[in-house]
């Protein structure tokens, strides 16, 4: 007994320096990642990186698991872009309690639900990642969540509204259509009239492409459409919106598509209509089909019938044993 118990001080200083070893292996790696990180959004690519769900639930499985209800992620990085105040709202989680339902926000992180009861199959899931900003006028004034769990066709989303508040704290959680949450989050941090402008937060590069837009809206020489076009695209190159899946297909067909951008480019296009416009008005008098235009706008094609009247007329008085379809041309009849 006593030999077995003289083994003890060493197993617990293997045990302590296994643990100290795989403490410093894993803080190095989440340094590697976090350097890692940074290079990617320096560099543009931040958008091809995998989202990582994480969330409490009761039967998931992980490496570092003291608790089977709650997961402890290995190492949590954030990127964040926005307002540089905001970050000190990293790595905080804020919860909810309404009913049955304890709701959980964690900005730029993820929203969750968790069933407040004692079932065993008690429901626990993700209601939204972090995905992008929600700007209007010019200024951030809520947060998207999204690609949270499946909801019959489609993934559940969140949208958290930003409002001025004494304290951070989550104040109203609401479901105005299914699957589609709305939180409301309250925080001193955007209390001041200029604290969610979008302007500052973007490099001088993005910064000078929009001063260059507004100095061309300022001349007309772009639509007010074109202008609006050229912030979404500053505030997609910023990370600070997705490129939605028809955005990606109209960029890449850009360069076939007509786009009046500028006044200029929609005068050149209107002269150019108008001409193909008088050569399909020659093409349609040539094959003797009328064309009738008003000032309206309102134009229309009238096709000059060929056929005898006779030939109608047997059409009109003759049985449907005797009618016959002909493709396109209509219904002839051939006892005439």
């Amino acid at each position: 007994m006593t030999s077995y118990l003289s083994w003890i001080p060493l197993i617990a200083v293997l045990v302590v320096s296994t643990t100290r070893i795989e403490l410093q292996l894993l803080t190095s790696k989440c340094l590697f990642l976090h350097k890692f990180l940074i290079f990617v959004v320096e560099r543009g690519l931040f958008h091809y990186l995998v989202r990582i769900k994480n969330v409490k639930e009761h039967n998931a499985n992980h490496l570092l698991k003291f608790n089977q209800n709650i997961i402890f992620p290995l190492c949590h990085v954030v990127i964040f872009l926005g307002p540089a105040h905001l970050f000190r709202l990293a790595g905080k989680c804020f919860s909810f309690v309404e009913s049955t339902y304890k709701y959980e926000f964690c900005p730029f992180h993820n929203v969750t639900q968790h069933e407040q009861t004692f079932r065993w199959n008690a429901y626990s899931g993700i209601l939204g990642i972090w995905h992008e900003w929600e700007i209007d006028n010019n200024t951030f004034v809520g947060m998207w969540m999204r690609e949270g769990d499946s909801c019959e066709t489609k993934s559940r989303q969140t949208k958290v509204h930003l409002v001025c508040g004494k304290s951070n704290k989550l104040a109203d959680v609401s479901e105005p259509s299914t699957c589609v949450y709305s939180l409301t989050f309250e925080t001193p941090l955007v209390c001041h009239p200029h604290s969610l402008l979008v302007y500052p937060t973007l490099t001088e590069a993005l910064q000078r492409k929009w001063d260059e837009a507004e100095q061309l809206l300022y001349d007309e020489l772009i639509t007010d459409q074109g202008y609006k076009n050229i912030l979404k695209e500053i505030f997609e190159e910023a990370g600070l919106l997705k490129a939605t899946e028809e955005n990606k297909v109209e960029k890449q067909s850009k360069k076939i598509t007509l786009e009046f951008e500028t006044v200029e480019k929609c005068s050149q296009e209107y002269k150019q209509l108008s001409e193909e416009i008088k050569k399909l008005k020659a093409l349609l008098h040539q094959h003797g089909i009328a064309y009738k235009g008003n000032s309206a706008g309102n134009t229309g094609v009238e096709y000059v019938s060929h056929q005898p009247a006779t030939a109608v007329a047997s059409v009109v008085n003759g049985s449907k044993d005797d009618e016959h379809l002909h493709g396109d041309t209509g219904i002839w009849n051939y006892t005439v």
